[in-house]
């Protein structure tokens, strides 16, 4: 997987709330039925925050919850949208409805 692909998870993740490290992995199994290495997951926070797509909330119970920026959810709106343009074309060009 691409530092890319991690970095969208991670933010398709974070869509519906606030997760420390441990849950957004466990969101992104249950999407995609796999989980993220650690240095995957880990350097995707750390790059989105760097980003200022994500931020950190404060510590609770020796978790580090982070959560989207307005940034990051435009980012994360913007390439969701392509995705999903890039899929509708893939999907009409294989004949397969979208419905």
């Amino acid at each position: 997987m691409q530092a890319n692909d991690a970095q969208t998870l991670v933010l398709c993740a974070l869509s519906d709330g606030p997760l420390h490290g441990y849950a957004v992995n466990a969101a992104i199994e249950e999407l995609t039925g796999r989980k993220l290495g650690p240095g995957s997951l880990y350097g995707a926070l750390t790059r989105l925050e760097a980003k200022g797509l994500i931020e950190p909330l404060d510590e609770v119970a020796r978790t580090r919850p982070v959560q989207l920026t307005p940034k990051g959810r435009e980012v994360l709106e913007k390439e969701l949208r392509s995705m999903a343009r890039v899929a509708a074309a893939g999907l009409r060009g294989l004949g397969v409805s979208l419905a």
